[in-house]
């Protein structure tokens, strides 16, 4: 009879702890949690970032994992929030030029190409809109919510969603042209590889940690490369996710996996140049023939030499500050943290240039580079462009 009820009493517990996961989660991590923060450190700015505009384009993300990157395409760029209001730029001085209220969940950022501006819900559509006006074009539902933003080339849109499938959708009316998917393991990280377009290829990474080509035209495979293989006895240590974009430089694709490498490979054949063990969600920018630039799990920004995978420096000062990816700019590079601000980093030594508090919230999109600006946004919706060095 008293085992009979430590069952039931610890059935009812299991139910409680199910039926409120967000504050179980949160008071997990934080029993686990080794170390805060680290502190900002002092040292002596070598200039002084200049913001060209700032403006806000809405409620932002709306929560602690989406990623609503914004969007640059001709002499524009394109935000959108949460709730599905998407707003339009002039790059180089912020001026207003179009909005519409799609009235949509949304937990991804702008995507585009082939005169579209391309949105993806939350419900699992893709919705273009015309570049000049933000005119609704054609609205298209796919498999399971939109987790990447869609891109279009060579009359294909192409759409990742959150059950491993990629597809592609005419560019002038949205229906399927090819599907490709992949299994999706029991567990992985929150988010997904967003497609990159290259020459005829689409380039994507997997919870798997695979690497995998596709035709633009046709979906066929290319190729496919492991960049991480599970291991570890644990479901967690066997996280092996690509969820940060590959960047195409010179012929080649880098990629940086989730308990995985940083690897280049050949963008035609996919052979493997080079690799070394690496961890990071964030992702990397690189200057092809020079240097890589990644932002690791523990919140270290590396350099390694291209073409061999060396160290050159590391900045190990922004410890836990959730990082975002780097972007190269001028003779730095900039990444983002979880307390709004910028850091600029010198590409020679690593060491810090300037810093400025760009938001309130959190700065979780990779910084743009284009035309002598960098675009910065945050989760509380700020959109800011600042003059590059």
């Amino acid at each position: 009879m008293m085992v009979d009820r430590m069952r039931i009493s610890a059935s009812i517990v299991l139910m409680l702890l199910l039926s409120s996961c967000e504050t179980v989660n949160g008071w997990l991590a934080e029993d686990s949690y080794e170390a805060p923060p680290a502190e900002l450190v002092e040292f002596v700015p070598e200039y002084e970032p200049e913001i060209v505009w700032s403006v806000d384009t809405g409620d932002g993300a709306g929560n602690d994992y989406s990623d609503l990157s914004p969007w640059l395409q001709n002499n524009m760029i394109v935000a959108v929030d949460y709730e599905g209001e998407v707003s339009s730029f002039v790059a180089e001085n912020g001026q207003h030029l179009w909005d519409v209220d799609l009235d949509v969940p949304v937990v991804t950022g702008v995507g585009g190409g082939e005169g579209l501006i391309l949105i993806g819900t939350q419900k699992g559509e893709v919705i273009a809109l015309d570049e000049t006006q933000g005119k609704l074009l054609w609205r298209t539902r796919l498999s399971s919510e939109v987790l990447a933003p869609p891109k279009a080339t060579q009359g294909v849109v192409v759409a990742r969603t959150s059950d491993g499938r990629i597809t592609g959708l005419s560019v002038n009316d949205g229906k399927a042209l090819w599907s490709y998917q992949r299994a999706v393991p029991l567990l992985s990280l929150r988010g997904a590889s967003t497609p990159v377009l290259a020459e005829d290829k689409v380039i994507t990474g997997y919870a798997n940690g695979k690497l995998v080509a596709l035709s633009v035209i046709d979906g066929k495979t290319v190729w496919e490369r492991s960049i991480a293989v599970p291991r570890g006895r644990s479901e967690l240590d066997r996280l092996v996710d690509i969820d940060s974009e590959a960047v195409i430089a010179d012929g080649k694709v880098y990629v940086v996996a989730y308990h995985g490498q940083v690897a280049a490979l050949d963008l035609a054949s996919g052979r493997k140049i080079w690799s070394r063990d690496m961890s990071s969600r964030s992702g990397l920018d690189v200057a092809a023939g020079d240097a890589i630039y990644v932002s690791d799990d523990s919140g270290f920004v590396w350099a390694l030499q291209d073409g061999t995978g060396d160290a050159l420096w590391r900045q190990t000062r922004l410890t836990r500050r959730n990082i975002s990816a780097p972007v190269i700019a001028g003779d730095y590079i900039i990444v983002g943290d979880f307390e709004g601000y910028a850091h600029w980093i010198s590409r020679q030594d690593g060491r810090f240039v300037a810093r400025m508090q760009i938001a309130d919230g959190v700065i979780r999109s990779k910084p743009i580079v284009k035309d002598g600006l960098v675009f910065i946004t945050a989760v509380d919706g700020t959109l800011t462009a600042l003059r590059v060095h």
